[in-house]
């Protein structure tokens, strides 16, 4: 269960902006590896998992893109029922409030990926380790 750094991009919210975002990345040869879509009405929220955040960082900055960078705690879980209720009564117990997550899997996939955003990252993987 690694701490990885997330990317969280603020665009506006019309078209094309995602388009170029992504575009931007793939020419400067990054990889997305997870990602997830907050919209409201006028801007968006795109948080990234890449594989050069570093990088991307800089070169979405270059871009004018406003880009922080936040540690996550990223889980393979199996892909089953229950699994996240487990894993959220597991922080709620030791008082870790979840601020956001995302996660994904396909119906034939035995285990999927799910990243968690706590105020502590080393903490919450700390108590997500424990048995």
């Amino acid at each position: 269960m690694p701490i990885e750094k997330q990317l969280s991009v603020f665009m506006e919210n019309k078209p094309g902006r995602l388009s170029h975002i992504c575009n931007t990345l793939a020419e400067a040869d990054i990889n997305i590896f997870a990602m997830s879509v907050h919209d409201t009405v006028d801007h968006a929220i795109v948080r990234l998992l890449v594989d050069n955040p570093d990088k991307a960082l800089l070169i979405l900055e270059e871009e004018g893109v406003y880009t922080i960078s936040q540690d996550v705690v990223v889980l393979e879980i199996e892909n089953k029922p229950g699994i996240i209720s487990m894993i959220a009564k597991k922080l709620f117990r030791a008082d870790i409030n979840i601020e956001y997550a995302y996660c994904t899997a396909a119906k034939n996939q035995d285990f999927g990926c799910l990243v968690v955003k706590t105020k502590d990252a080393e903490q919450t993987l700390e108590i997500l380790e424990e048995t």
